[in-house]
């Protein structure tokens, strides 16, 4: 197991030194899913939600979020970012949600794509918990991520 790199020599936390790294270009995938009512799903799709358009304001929140990762994540270098996205597949009882993030740096982009998957699946149950309560948000995941030391990463199981 590699060392804990986010750990001072007193075992306190602190802010890894990326000076040093290499520039290139990153990217990460990231997964999450909210599960519903066929009917919240139904009420999604036509439009009948009051507040307004559900997954294009998940979409816009998915990507504020992804850039501001750094001011809400304690380790997470600011990052400048070069390409954000997200998409969903709609199914009877679910949203899957995927974001894709990009950038030119020294460290990677791996929390930013899952910021933006969690808060892309928090706007869509803000926008409809009037609707329903119970709704359940899982399986945010790294599925894939390219560039820096680490190499390449693809979720296998």
């Amino acid at each position: 197991m590699e060392d804990l790199t986010h750990i001072n020599e007193q075992g306190r936390a602190r802010m890894v030194d990326v000076s040093e790294k290499n520039i290139t270009l990153r990217t990460a995938e990231a997964y999450g899913v909210i599960h519903m009512d066929k009917e919240t799903v139904e009420m999604i799709k036509s439009g009948g939600i009051k507040k307004g358009d559900v997954l294009a304001v998940a979409q816009v929140g998915g990507i504020m979020a992804a850039k501001r990762t750094s001011d809400i994540i304690p380790m997470c270098h600011p990052i400048n970012t070069t390409g954000i996205d997200i998409s969903f597949n709609i199914n009877s009882d679910n949203i899957e949600i995927f974001s894709r993030v990009k950038c030119k740096g020294e460290t990677g982009v791996e929390m930013e794509a899952l910021t933006a998957v969690s808060v892309a699946a928090l706007t869509i149950y803000d926008m409809c918990k009037a609707l329903q309560k119970d709704m359940v948000i899982s399986e945010i995941k790294l599925i894939s991520k390219t560039g820096g030391k680490s190499g390449d990463y693809k979720w296998q199981k």
